[in-house]
């Protein structure tokens, strides 16, 4: 075995020291792709490993990715030479505007356009719609405050006039808000449907809107400003005339999109399969982003468009789901080269950090102040107030896309893009515990009481976890069948939603409940849907009470062979053996044997163990035959899978199938939600254990390694 491992490191080796001729013809077409694809899957290893660290500590992953690109890029570990392989290192620092090649940068662009498509699907219209006053005037005033604000630090700051295009970036970059993170933390805590959570969900969607405008605006400055020569300032006129084409061209669009949103699903729908019409989708989404381009807007603006044109399309959940592998593969890889862009010595120099940190503490309070004061104006009380100024102040994803554009056009330079970093790094840093804190303070956030929502819900108690699940399981498939689009959102959680034109389904399943929430005219819908469920289901379990006979078929499990697995003997350990268990009945043998379980500390809560494998026994007994009892079962009560072994040599009556004493007890709890070899254990261990003289020695064993060792040894 360490030779088969000794000549395949060797043979590893010897391809990479192959590969690394593809890079010695400098400047070739097989050069400039080979650096790529190094480049690509070290980027891919290191936003995982950032991420996967930075949330441990309860950060939002983007920033993981970002600060991995900003160790692994140019100004950084990627400059340093390999010898052999990297003369110039892994990332060499490359002229002109860009750090990185424009090869990776062109990734990067691709995997904004899908960013902003995603975050298109994603916006609830509706929602929008309905609270476009409250969040217009919310979102208008954090965009104006911190606009004005941002735009005039730079004034201040930089020595330049109100519309020259730094102040102008720098104003811009402070309005946008990250409606991801903000919709995270409304989640964690329940407050999604709240006053306040609704009203920053809509003007946080208002402040990118206009965000996105702006910048197509600003562009066009640019564009007339560099055309002139520069140095120019332009009459009221001529910016007016750029902002009303700007604004026209994203309006016309975007209204044009929602107008024929049904027939663009309707068209996407010839190519049948989901996963085809999804890819289309997003190439729609490129092309209108190419045109946007075209027309001096950036393309991140067309890429929204059509996401927010599909949003109310009952394909959209099913489009975010078939395309959320290339959302995981190309955005983190986005907020690496965001990273790779930032020069980390401009950024620590004095100077440089300090304009950081006052743009970060105008950035905060712009928002704070710009969205918490039309609050008080919209029927908000002070703490409903600061709630949603504390829920606008997270930067994010539009902020890094809108830097990036503006480093690509020479508006920005390292010194400055390194001060945006800054900005978006501390206000998601600051952000998540401000806004908990806020919403954990007891109290409404309004001056009235509000009316709930227009939805009804609708909830079924099954009291089993396995009949609820197989309601959901049917139920989505006849949803399907129905013509309805179905996307499980959250398998670990329980929620999945269903689309059909109008129709909107949002289902949940918690434990051994059911809920379903719908608009109030298709509640006759939801109730024949589930009573037709509930009927077949009905029919289908009588059919299978006729039809078998667990008792015979429990029988069996002591005939046949069964795959043996070494790894899943680990789980028995010396430490969770008994060798002399008290309980005379097969209540107190399982509460001892969870007792055992709860003092190696696998468990978290261990009445709700013992009472799942005491359901489980109810069912049907698990006493096997030849003295042999294996107790399991499925529980919330405990975070990874744990077994214990417990002897009584003696035995006690445990249900068995031949009738005699159960004397060697194998026990088995896994988490209910988790995916994890349960069953195989069960039919391994049953399987070891059917050898007689394998029992009357486990029972004779002086101490509990010996009893590991004879298990283990019987699984050679």
């Amino acid at each position: 075995m360490k030779g088969t491992t000794r000549r395949l490191v060797l043979a590893a080796l010897f391809a990479v020291l192959s590969a690394s001729s593809l890079f010695a013809n400098e400047g070739s077409v097989t050069e400039v792709m080979a650096e790529l694809v190094f480049q690509i899957g070290i980027i891919l290893f290191a936003v995982r490993l950032g991420g996967s660290l930075i949330k441990k500590i309860g950060i939002p992953s983007v920033l993981g990715e970002l600060l991995a690109g900003v160790v692994i890029g140019p100004y950084a570990l990627g400059s340093v030479p390999i010898p052999m392989f990297f003369p110039h290192g892994v990332f060499p620092l490359h002229e002109g505007a860009l750090a990185v090649s424009p090869e990776l940068y062109a990734f990067a662009t691709v995997a904004s356009i899908i960013l902003l498509f995603a975050s298109g699907l994603e916006t609830d219209i509706g929602l929008f719609l309905r609270y476009s006053v409250a969040g217009g005037i919310v979102g208008l005033g954090g965009v104006i405050f911190s606009f004005a604000l941002g735009d005039l630090l730079g004034v201040f700051l930089l020595h330049v006039h109100f519309m020259d295009p730094l102040a102008l970036f720098l104003g811009i970059l402070s309005t946008a808000t990250s409606v991801g993170i903000t919709a995270r933390i409304l989640s964690d805590q329940k407050k999604m449907d709240s006053p306040e959570g609704v009203t920053i969900l809509a003007a946080a969607v208002f402040d990118d809107v206009l965000g996105i405008i702006l910048l197509a605006v600003v562009l066009g400055i640019v564009a007339v400003t560099s055309g002139q020569g520069g140095g120019q300032t332009l009459d009221f006129m001529t910016i007016s005339g750029i902002a009303g084409r700007a604004f026209g061209i994203w309006l016309g669009f975007t209204a044009l999109g929602l107008v024929f949103a049904k027939r663009i699903a309707g068209f996407l729908k010839v190519f049948k399969h989901s996963y085809d019409f999804s890819v289309c989708a997003l190439g729609i989404a490129l092309i209108l982003a190419g045109i946007f381009e075209k027309e001096g807007l950036a393309m991140i603006i067309g890429a929204y468009v059509t996401g927010l044109s599909l949003s109310k399309t009952d394909i959209a959940a099913v489009i975010q789901e078939r395309i959320h592998g290339l959302y995981e593969f190309f955005v983190p890889l986005f907020f690496a080269v965001m990273g790779m862009l930032v020069n980390v010595q401009e950024l620590l120099s004095p100077t440089v950090f300090a304009f950081g940190l006052l743009y970060t503490l105008i950035a905060v309070l712009s928002k704070v102040l710009g969205c918490a004061l039309p609050s008080l104006l919209l029927g908000f009380n002070g703490k409903g107030a600061l709630r949603i100024g504390a829920g606008m102040v997270p930067r994010g994803e539009v902020a890094l896309i809108i830097a990036g554009i503006g480093i690509t056009a020479g508006i920005l330079n390292e010194q400055l893009f390194g001060v945006v970093i800054m900005m978006t790094l501390l206000t998601t840093l600051v952000a998540p515990p401000l806004l908990n804190f806020m919403l954990k303070v007891p109290g409404r956030g309004t001056r009235k009481e509000t009316k709930s929502s227009d939805m009804v819900s609708l909830d079924w108690d099954f009291h089993s976890d396995e009949i609820a699940d197989l309601v959901i399981d049917t139920l989505l498939k006849d949803l399907r069948a129905e013509g309805f689009y179905v996307q499980m959102m959250n398998i670990d959680d329980g929620l999945s939603q269903a689309r059909k034109d109008d129709i909107a389904l949002s289902i949940t399943e918690f434990e051994h409940h059911v809920t379903i929430e719908t608009a109030p005219e298709d509640e006759s819908f939801v109730k024949t849907s589930m009573y037709e469920v509930i009927l077949k289901l009905h029919d289908a379990i009588g059919n299978l009470k006729k039809s078998s006979d667990p008792e015979s078929m429990k029988r069996d499990l002591a005939e046949g062979q069964a795959r043996t697995d070494r790894a899943l003997m680990r789980l028995i350990n010396p430490a969770a053996v008994a060798l002399r268990l008290k309980g005379s009945t097969k209540e107190e043998v399982i509460d001892e044997l969870v007792g055992l379980l709860a003092k190696n500390g696998s468990l978290k809560d261990p009445e709700q163990v013992k009472e799942d494998v005491l359901a489980r026994e109810k069912s049907m007994s698990t006493g096997m035959q030849h003295g042999i009892a294996i107790p399991h079962g499925k529980s919330d009560g405990i975070e990874s899978m744990a077994v214990v072994v417990g002897l009584k040599p003696e035995g006690i009556n445990f249900g068995s199938l031949d009738g005699l004493p159960s004397k060697v007890f194998i026990m088995v709890v896994s988490p209910k939600k988790d995916c994890g070899p349960h069953v195989q254990f069960l039919a391994v261990i049953a399987a070891i254990l059917r050898d007689k003289e394998l029992v009357e020695r486990i029972l004779q064993a002086k101490d509990s390694e010996e009893v590991v060792r004879l298990i283990h040894g019987a699984n050679q």
